[in-house]
């Protein structure tokens, strides 16, 4: 068995028994949305500027995970490369309006807490939520990964 298949069987093992499936993955993709943009509003040497305007600590640690989804799988990286673009004009976008970046990031990871508790509630609690917290960019790598298999695309 390929590595990659490895540690999606694994995550999926752990995830099997996830209760309110559709809050919980909402949740998952808002964990996302709220922990990069938190990273986003964070201050950046002066050199980050000059570069790009959008180059910052989000956008990094955005870079770093498509390069690391290529890394283990090219057809699952050309996948997620939308959702990412897709997190990235988000945070453009919210950075650019009237509301504060890091406070609406904040109020997005509570409220990602709050469903990823529920999902887990009664099979591995905070212990569970943790280990979502820590494998965050893994997760929807692994929907996607559930996806391409339901359709047949091989990964």
């Amino acid at each position: 068995m390929p590595e990659t298949d490895k540690w999606l069987t694994e995550y999926g093992r752990r995830h099997n028994d996830v209760r309110f499936g559709g809050i919980y993955w909402v949740a998952v993709i808002t964990l996302v949305i709220g922990t990069v943009g938190m990273l986003w509003s964070l201050p950046v040497p002066a050199e980050f500027t000059r570069i790009s305007p959008v180059l910052n600590w989000g956008s990094s640690f955005l870079m770093a995970s498509i390069i690391y989804y290529f890394i283990i799988s090219m057809p699952l990286a050309i996948g997620m490369l939308p959702f990412v673009l897709g997190v990235a004009t988000l945070l453009i976008w919210l950075a650019g309006s009237p509301w504060s970046l890091m406070r609406v990031s904040s109020a997005l990871f509570a409220f990602s807490l709050a469903g990823l508790w529920l999902g887990h509630r009664h099979s591995g609690g905070l212990r569970a939520v943790m280990h979502d917290i820590q494998l965050m960019m893994i997760a929807p790598v692994w929907l996607l990964s559930v996806l391409y298999r339901r359709v047949g695309i091989p990964y």
